[in-house]
């Protein structure tokens, strides 16, 4: 599967921006999606997930109550609404995908394909 995320930016603390993944190749469907995030010097982390139905997302702490996953198993999309942003969100984020699940405790050994990152960087 090939995945296109976009909607990366430069915003101030307390902002909002959305991030979109777009999914080609295979069935969307199919598909457990999320969302890593790689800060310079740091290593990737998991951020989201969102189960293929779009009933079940998983969010690591530092997030909860800030961003939130859905997904359009129509359009082939999935969507990271980041609210009341952080400096310390600034990262590359990346889209992922893989047929089994992904959790707060996934690396990204665990994910089967990435999009492009998209970089979002928040001022203070």
């Amino acid at each position: 599967v090939q995945l296109q995320a976009s909607g990366g930016g430069l915003v101030q603390a307390g902002g909002c921006l959305r991030l979109s993944c777009t999914a080609s190749g295979r069935t969307f469907s199919d598909y457990v999606m999320g969302w890593f995030r790689q800060a310079p010097g740091k290593e990737r982390e998991f951020v989201t997930a969102i189960s293929k139905s779009g009933n079940t997302t998983f969010y690591v702490d530092s997030v909860k109550g800030r961003f939130t996953v859905s997904r359009d198993n129509a359009k082939n999309t999935v969507i990271l609404q980041m609210n009341s942003l952080k400096p310390e969100d600034t990262a590359a984020y990346y889209c992922a995908a893989d047929k089994r699940r992904l959790s707060p405790t996934s690396t990204r050994n665990d994910v089967g394909y990435w999009g492009q990152g998209t970089q979002v960087t928040v001022s203070s």
